[in-house]
């Protein structure tokens, strides 16, 4: 599973986020910046598409391994995975998509992708968020013991050890 790439309906996604709101100005790219870390801490990478995207906005914005996808009003994100999917055709089974929309389940089953609800990838993404925190905390509060300090000490060369010997 490790190539796995993930398609995103970002509208369906963002109300599961604890934290994020439709109603937020910048739910968008708050949700962009959550996958970006997501996407560094899993080496996947992310395509998620937006409805609803204002007149004169670019398609398509690129954000480290997250693709961001704005579709323009008069399509929705459904009918946008589905053409990315048809694209994909026989790749498309190294993807998950992600949405709680039964249609889309559907159009990625019919496509060979995986699936996965917005429910349960809001839990994955906060547990992968939550996981690497609490590690990269406990590796900063970790002491060096006596003997590396003196190990460190002579590599690194101190008058502090040389006046002990």
């Amino acid at each position: 599973m490790s190539g796995m790439s993930y398609l995103i309906d970002g509208h369906n996604l963002i109300p599961k986020i604890t934290g994020l709101s439709l109603d937020m100005l910048d739910d968008e790219m708050q949700l962009i910046e959550l996958l970006q870390e997501f996407c560094r801490r899993r080496r996947k990478s992310v395509e998620v598409f937006f409805d609803n995207a204002p007149p004169g906005q670019p398609r398509a914005r690129i954000f480290g391994s997250v693709k961001a996808r704005f579709i323009q009003q008069g399509q929705t994100a459904d009918q946008a995975i589905f053409r990315r999917l048809e694209q994909l055709g026989r790749s498309a089974r190294n993807f998950t998509v992600v949405s709680s929309d039964r249609q889309v389940k559907a159009a990625g089953r019919a496509w060979g992708a995986h699936w996965i609800t917005s429910e349960k990838f809001a839990h994955l993404l906060r547990e992968t968020l939550q996981t690497s925190t609490e590690e990269n905390n406990a590796r900063a509060d970790q002491e060096l013991r006596p003997d590396e300090i003196e190990d460190w000490l002579e590599i690194f060369g101190s008058d502090e050890a040389e006046t002990r010997e």
